[in-house]
């Protein structure tokens, strides 16, 4: 993809997927986070420091995704309130009144809302011509897709993917 200017408008809808992902990445490690700190319950010794891992693969995917927007010439979210009002992920206030099969269901809610997106930027990154994109979109969804198996394997039934 060359940097001319009609590869930089053509390349437009891919910066708005990755914006996209910046907001709702960023909204999704909160999500995970709450769960880390709000989790009572059987499984918790197990679950409790497997919510780190989860945090740290979304702020990889994060980095990478903000890293990219800059390189093809885009801007991405960098405050909380831009986060806040592009997330299409919900918030909710923390409380100890669900259980972890419940917090587990809303983080399988979350990465199958990523995968979904990814789906999205790797058309549109193909169709733009982003190669390098088009790439990082197919390995974060693989990633994001295998959190669905194991979180639904954890709850006993197939991921459905």
């Amino acid at each position: 993809m060359s940097y001319t200017k009609e590869a930089k408008v053509a390349g437009a809808k891919t910066k708005e997927v990755l914006n996209q992902l910046v907001a709702d990445l960023s909204q999704f490690s909160v999500i995970i986070h709450q769960t880390h700190w709000y989790m009572r319950g059987n499984d918790f010794l197990t679950l409790h420091p497997q919510m780190d891992t989860f945090m740290d693969g979304i702020n990889d995917q994060l980095d990478e995704v903000a890293e990219r927007l800059i390189t093809i010439g885009g801007a991405p979210y960098s405050t909380l309130s831009e986060f806040a009002e592009q997330t299409k992920l919900s918030d909710e206030p923390g409380s100890y009144d669900k259980t972890i099969p419940e917090r587990m269901e809303r983080l399988v809610d979350g990465y199958r809302y990523l995968a979904a997106l990814y789906a999205e930027g790797i058309e549109a990154a193909g169709e733009e011509g982003d190669n390098v994109t088009e790439d990082m979109f197919i390995n974060f969804k693989g990633i994001v897709e295998k959190q669905i198996w194991m979180l639904t394997a954890k709850l006993g039934r197939e991921p459905g993917l």
